[in-house]
């Protein structure tokens, strides 16, 4: 998907002045609380009628100030879900997600379900719903419009810790299995991470970084949104295998494999994601021998940052895949912690928690 904005709208703080051109399937927006994320997701949607710019959303112009272009928001093809859902009270949890169904595409509707596992909701009303099951329900209702982009406006922001384990895997089947272009707004860096391929970093109205999330979700982000970020996380996607000596190991890769706690309920073979917060991996300088944790890794340091009071963020590439770790400035400097050093990881298995 191609992404072009050159757009202003003006706020009550500040003016929003954007003017980036993205070309990843899955873009995050971040930036702390006020900054203009959710007001850069309703000019795409239409919603917002001060807009003026040029807005081209995979080569079809949805706004264009200076040719008198600004198409109506049912014709964008615009999936948005805002943070609260705002399901329908008076509709079932299906007359929800038919709601908006395009004519001549009604198998959007059957495949929403299925992908969301909502089978069992149907029937219901919003208010018998949980948080978590109420933007499922939502998600399914901006798929079965057939969008040509989602915009998810923090999904997840309204939901405990164990809601949003339970809703961000749902959220990676749609960015894996539905194959639909998403713009994601938060402000955390574990889920753009894992959710995200290019990223957008919002202040005050400004882009302050746009481009690869690997570069994008770095110091300047982690700096900007330190007061809001509730930690970071990574996530590993993979296989689940059952080795011979027994126990359950996560193959992320050809040259990575991860020992998860135990799950003889799923199958070999069966796709899971993980999340191992940051600041449960020991990092050492050395070879790490009679330890109690099963997973011991040796990667290449490609990046120390601060994290601030005190803290730093460094970022291991083991056989392709990203790690960050969370340690003390003190411990950077006594280590010698750096780029293009040897390092290895030491992660319990009981770090490792299971998304789904």
């Amino acid at each position: 998907m191609s992404l072009e904005l050159s757009v202003r709208l003006p706020l009550a703080r500040f003016a929003l002045e954007v003017d980036v051109r993205l070309e990843g399937a899955s873009v995050a927006v971040l930036g702390r609380s006020g900054s203009g994320k959710t007001s850069l997701l309703e000019i795409l949607a239409g919603l917002r009628r001060g807009a003026r710019g040029r807005v081209v959303v995979g080569g079809r112009v949805l706004l264009d100030s200076a040719a008198g272009v600004d198409m109506a928001p049912e014709a964008r093809r615009m999936g948005y879900v805002p943070q609260d859902a705002l399901l329908f009270p008076h509709l079932t949890a299906e007359q929800n997600v038919r709601y908006g169904a395009r004519a001549g595409r009604p198998s959007r509707v059957e495949e929403a379900v299925a992908l969301l596992e909502l089978g069992p909701l149907l029937h219901r009303y919003p208010a018998t719903l949980s948080g978590g099951e109420k933007q499922r329900v939502a998600l399914a209702r901006a798929l079965a419009t057939d969008p040509a982009l989602l915009l998810l406006d923090e999904p997840l922001a309204a939901l405990d810790v164990t809601l949003k384990e339970r809703v961000l895997p749902y959220l990676l089947r749609v960015r894996d299995e539905a194959r639909v272009p998403m713009l994601y707004v938060t402000h955390q860096l574990g889920e753009a991470r894992v959710l995200a391929k290019e990223a957008l970093l919002l202040e005050d109205g400004r882009v302050r970084a746009a481009g690869p999330a690997s570069e994008v979700l770095g110091a300047s982000a982690r700096g900007l949104l330190a007061s809001e970020s509730e930690g970071e996380e990574n996530i590993l996607e993979g296989m689940l295998e059952r080795p011979s000596e027994g126990g359950t190991r996560l193959r992320v890769t050809e040259g990575l494999s991860l020992w998860v706690p135990d799950a003889p309920e799923l199958p070999p073979g069966t796709r899971a994601a993980y999340a191992v917060p940051a600041e449960d991996i020991l990092l050492s300088m050395g070879p790490l021998s009679g330890v109690s944790a099963r997973n011991v890794l040796a990667g290449t340091v490609v990046g120390v940052e601060g994290a601030g009071a005190g803290e730093a963020a460094a970022t291991v590439d083991i056989a392709g895949t990203r790690w960050v770790v969370r340690l003390t400035e003190a411990s950077v400097r006594e280590l010698g912690v750096a780029s293009g050093v040897r390092v290895h990881l030491a992660v319990k298995t009981a770090a490792c928690r299971r998304l789904r």
